[in-house]
Parts: C-alpha cells; structure tokens; sequence
C-alpha cells in the first residue's frame, strides 16, 4: 500500500482514475483489476482517516466454484497501489525509489534479466539446476558470482515495490534502531533505521515477504512498518555493530567511584531510563567509532538534532524525539556529574569513558536555547591524536623551517590559526620530537588534551586561581628546557611567555590568527613591547586543516584558469587535478582524514626591523613571501595538484580572497 500522506476527504476521481481534476499537488493513485465472468468485485472506500486503506472484495456468483474461481482469477484480482513520489525524504541518502509500488506478479528471475543484473542464459541455467538441487534460481545465481548481494536485494525491491537501501551510505536513526533488541533483529534479519513519519518506521530488512517479522516489529514498536530492502551481509554488519556498541562504553575510574552514591545508581538502574543510558552509549561510541570530534545535541522545537563533527564539517546523524531528549540531556549531566535541576545557566564538565578499550575524554557543555537545553561534548581520544611530524601533511622545505626553530635553545615558536585547525596536535608532534631524558619540558594547558609520556603537564583551573599566567609563573621557576603554553589569551600570559624566551627557554605556544604576519602585530596590539616581540620569537606557524579526497573514489579532473582565477590564483592554464565523488569508504561526501595546510614564516633580521617599526602584516608578509615563505593558499594549490584535496575544499577552508 501507498504510505503517502490521507487526503482531507477520499476523491474517487483520483481512485479510480474517472476524468475530472484532482486536489492540486495530491499524488495520482490509480486501482487496477480485472475480473472474468463469474467474479464480482467490489471496492468500498474506506473512512478518510484509514486513507488508501479501502477494502476490495472478491466474492463468488452461486453457480461458480469458489476453488476454481481462486486459482484461476489469483493474478486478476491482485490489487495494485501504485504512486507517484517527488523523491525521497529530506535528508535521506542511500535510498532508491521502486520504478512501482505494490507487489508485481512477474516472477525474481524475469526481475533480475530486466534489470540486467544477469543474463537470460545464466538465469535459464540456474532455473534448470534449482529444479534437481532445490535451491531458488537466485540463490544459485548468487553462489555462481552471477550477481551479487546488492543486486539481488535490488532485484527484491523492485519484484516487491519497495526502497532499496544502501547501508553504506543511508545514516541510520539510533533512537529508531533501539525499538527493538538486537537479537530479534538477529532473528528476523531486519532493523529499523529510520523514523518515515510519527506514525511510519523504516524498517531494513533482507527478506521483505516475511511478513511475521514485519507484524512483530509493528507490535513490538507500536508504529506502523515500512519495509526496504537491503542486502543481508549489510544488515548482519550493521546489527554487529549495534550489538558492540550496546556494551562498548565503560565508565573511568573515576566515574565509577561517583557510581557509589546510591541516588545516582537508582537513576542508572531504572528500567524507563535503560533505553536512553544505551541511546547515549551508542552515540558516544559511534562518534568514537566514526572519529568524530565534537557530538552536538541541538533541540529543534519537537525533537533533538544529533550532529557529528567529522573532519571538521557538522554532520547530521540522527533524531531523537521529544519525548526521550530530557532524558538523554539527564543522562550527560549525571555522566559530568553537573546539576540535572539547573535548565537556565550553562555547564560544562568532564566525562571520562573507556571505549572499546581505548581512554575517552569527553568535554561537556550543555547551553539553554529557546526549544530546550542542548549539549555539545567535545570528543578527545587519546588514542587517535597523530604525534609525527611525518604525517602531518607539512612540505619538506617548511617543515625543515620549524624543526631548526623548534631545536633551538631559547626564543619563542608559535602555531596560529582558528578553532579546531590543528594548532595542538602540531605542537604536540614538535614535543614528541624534543622529546628525551635530558630535557626537562613542561606544559601549562587548558585542558591537557593528550597525556605523554616524560612530560610536566599541568591542567588550568580557573576555580582555584591556577590560569595561564599563574602556571606559567610558576613553570618558570621549575628549572625547564622548554615550555609549551596551550594558548596565549591576554597581555600578561603573553608577556610572561616572551620573557621566558628571553631568558633561556624555548617557549612553544598557540594563538589565534588568520595568517602568520599577523602574530607579530597582534602581540604588540596585546601590549608586549615591539623590541620584545622582534627578540624572543624565532618562528611563526599558520595552519589549516583540510580533508582529503577519498582515495577509494575520487576521480581525475581538469580545473580550468578562469576557475583558479576566481580563487585568487594568478594562473594561465588549467590544472589537472582530482574532485569528490562518493562511495561507501567514505560515506558517500567524497572525503576521507584531513591534511594541514601550513605558511612557516622565520623571524628574519628584515621582518624584525619591520616590527620595530610597528609596520603593518601585509608589508611583513610580502617581504616574508619574497624570502621563500609558501603562503596557505599557495600550499593549498600545491596539495590539490598532488590530488590530496580539490580546490573545493581549498576555498571552503581559506577563501578565495
């Protein structure tokens, strides 16, 4: 049956196809039957809320057997639904229309020469071997290689009328998935994975005639159910993976010793809030899973958004709904331990999980909004931080620029650039390289973010008075080679930082800029002394992050020089280079991991003069360019030529200015 939206009234025009108009934008439903002599049908509509749902009755004459008139009349009287649907749902990738809905009388095999998944030879072969081996022709075409799975839950879904789903691609709802447990989705093969509409589960399922499984899961959810297609290897992997992550999350020491409380255990242990402590569960190590690095729950008036950050672009997930979002915020403040009455203020805290065996830290902030409280948890796993200058993306020529810097005995290297460009992980593999037992390096941060060996790390805490400049006073004092200061956010922790540079220390910190000229004039904006600034630093370090084209499915490409023109770029041929596409490695975007982008600039005795002189960054940062300096843009093209990025993703990250 059709699972498009009831009209206002049922129009009979539009039923049985009579001339005349119908409601402007309704979809034309169309019932065909045919009947032989002796064989009355008889259709009546049905009330407007059981909308298409009309009843079609087949009843006997008196003089005709009603056996024969059954066997013989099956295909006629076979009730056809057929609809005509703009497309598939908002938001919804991975799913493929039926060229039909309804059931088609034409047997599997004619389906699967139609769709030229096979052969009409092959088929007639299989349909011969499955008369003395007693295994359907398509299972006999499958274990011959003839088609494959995929092609055969196609074939299914269109025998059936129904959406054929690619789990690769299609993002499955976890608040639908856990309606029901995985072993009856083990059981019957079948799992929802996404809400159609209030009342309307899409259901996965390998086997669509099992109609069973399909009444169970109805009563079991109380939704109606709408069966798509998809391949049984999919939907066995995909219920894997629900089943890890029901048990993958594990709470830290210390959230276990907050467990012995005893309120805080009836909260865990009630039976009505299981289904949100393993909702949250299943987020949380999927994001792991996924390598996520910020999970944001944003309330949405009458449900709760759950988005990813994956390589830095927010990704929708899934949905939860009204009626389990309290909970589900509930469920994280108890998690960081912050108060559940408290609505109106902002919170933040900490959460620390073990997953799948690797250590989780999980910052918490939860921030009122007008359509409820939404939370955003930033997402720090240790075991997937990269601590190699080798991997970081940097050209040999830059990357010999901040080593020699970062070997120096004193003076001040600093990594500039937005939120989330990577600035800590670079200083992080410069402290893996300095990294030795002669070495006494300490580190002032907020937070640590990534524990390591051989190193002084010391947290901030505003509550205790311990900030940047506090412990940054104190470290000075503690005999160290070399200081790493997590960021520089005011005038007195950047003067202490220069001052330490001065005074023997190699001093490694971050700030926020768009480019690597503008550190200078914005130390001196922040009140450091010019002859300062033009002493202690030895080099400066702007980055970006861009993602990288999958390698699995990006394709060739010729970008024209009007295009690169566009970009800023002063170029008079196109390039060769590659675009995104789109496959299942990568979930369907086209990009898979993230590379830098860096501008090195070293601190000559030219660019020192010029920031005596307070000169302005663009003055600075064409005399540095003149010195051999590749500017973001520029390394940016570089790496599009080497086919790790598209211009794309080039202009997204730095502009086109």
């Amino acid at each position: 049956m059709s699972e498009l939206p009831p009209p206002a009234s049922p129009d009979l025009h539009a039923i049985f196809g009579i001339a005349g108009a119908t409601p402007a934008g309704e979809p034309t439903i169309s019932l065909g039957i045919d009947a032989e002599p002796g064989v009355e049908v008889r259709v009546e509509a049905a009330p407007p809320g059981d909308w298409p749902r009309g009843q079609a009755e087949v009843e006997a004459a008196p003089e005709t057997d009603w056996e024969h008139a059954r066997q013989t009349q099956a295909p006629a009287q076979e009730l056809e639904v057929t609809a005509e649907s703009s497309g598939p749902e908002p938001g919804w990738s991975g799913i493929t229309r039926p060229s039909r809905r309804g059931s088609s009388p034409r047997f599997l095999t004619d389906v699967i020469i139609a769709m030229q998944l096979a052969t009409a030879r092959q088929v007639e072969d299989a349909i011969e071997t499955s008369r003395t081996s007693g295994q359907p022709p398509e299972r006999i075409l499958l274990d011959q290689g003839a088609i494959t799975a995929d092609g055969l839950a196609r074939a299914l879904a269109e025998r059936y009328g129904l959406d054929h789903l690619d789990l690769g691609v299609f993002q499955v709802d976890m608040s639908a998935a856990n309606l029901v447990s995985t072993t009856i989705a083990k059981r019957y093969q079948a799992v929802p994975v996404a809400f159609a509409d209030k009342r309307t589960l899409l259901v996965a399922m390998a086997d669509p005639s099992n109609v069973l499984a399909v009444d169970d899961i109805a009563i079991m959810t109380g939704h109606e159910v709408r069966v798509a297609v998809a391949p049984p290897d999919d939907i066995t992997a995909l219920i894997s993976r629900l089943d890890r992550l029901e048990d993958v999350v594990g709470q830290s020491d210390e959230q276990q010793q907050a467990e012995e409380d005893d309120e805080v255990l009836a909260l865990h242990e009630s039976d009505e809030d299981a289904p949100v402590i393993k909702l949250v569960n299943q987020i949380v190590a999927q994001a792991v899973e996924r390598g996520a690095s910020d999970i944001h729950f944003a309330p949405d008036g009458s449900q709760t958004r759950v988005r990813f950050r994956i390589d830095g672009v927010l990704q929708d997930i899934t949905t939860v709904s009204r009626r389990m979002a309290s909970g589900v915020v509930s469920r994280v403040k108890i998690m960081a331990e912050l108060d559940i009455a408290e609505k109106r203020l902002p919170q933040d805290g900490r959460i620390g999980l073990l997953v799948d065996g690797r250590h989780v830290d999980l910052r918490v902030v939860t921030l009122p909004s007008v359509h409820g409280e939404g939370v955003v948890m930033r997402v720090l796993d240790k075991s997937n931080v990269v601590v190699d200058l080798d991997k970081l993306g940097m050209a040999d020529r830059e990357r010999e620029r901040f080593e020699s810097s970062c070997r120096e005995t004193h003076g001040a290297v600093l990594v500039t650039g937005p939120t989330g460009s990577g600035k800590s992980t670079t200083l992080y593999a410069a402290l893996q390289m300095l990294n030795t037992p002669e070495k006494n390096i300490i580190t002032v941060e907020d937070p640590v973010e990534y524990e390591m060996a051989g190193l002084t790390q010391v947290q901030v805490s505003n509550k205790t008075g311990l900030t940047f400049a506090a412990g940054l006073r104190a470290m000075v004092r503690a005999d160290p080679d070399i200081i790493m200061v997590g960021e520089i956010r005011d005038k007195e922790t950047a003067q202490i930082a220069i001052e330490s540079a001065l005074t023997g220390h190699l001093v490694l910190s971050t700030l926020h800029t768009n480019d690597a000229p503008s550190a200078i004039t914005r130390l001196i904006e922040m009140g450091v002394e010019p002859f300062l600034v033009a002493s202690a630093l030895e080099c400066v370090v702007a980055q970006r992050l861009a993602r990288m084209l999958c390698p699995s499915c990006k394709r060739r490409t010729i970008i024209p020089a009007k295009v690169l023109q566009e970009s800023g770029y002063k170029a008079v041929m196109e390039l060769e280079a590659y675009e995104p596409v789109g496959c299942r490695r990568c979930g369907g975007n086209g990009y898979r991991g993230r590379v830098g982008l860096y501008e090195v600039m070293k601190i000559t005795p030219e660019i020192q003069t010029m920031a005596l002189e307070r000169r302005p960054a663009e003055v600075m940062r064409e005399l540095a360019v003149s010195q051999g300096m590749v500017r973001l843009r520029d390394d940016g093209l570089n790496k599009v030529r080497m086919g790790r990025t598209s211009m794309a993703e080039i202009a997204r990250v730095i502009g086109t200015n």
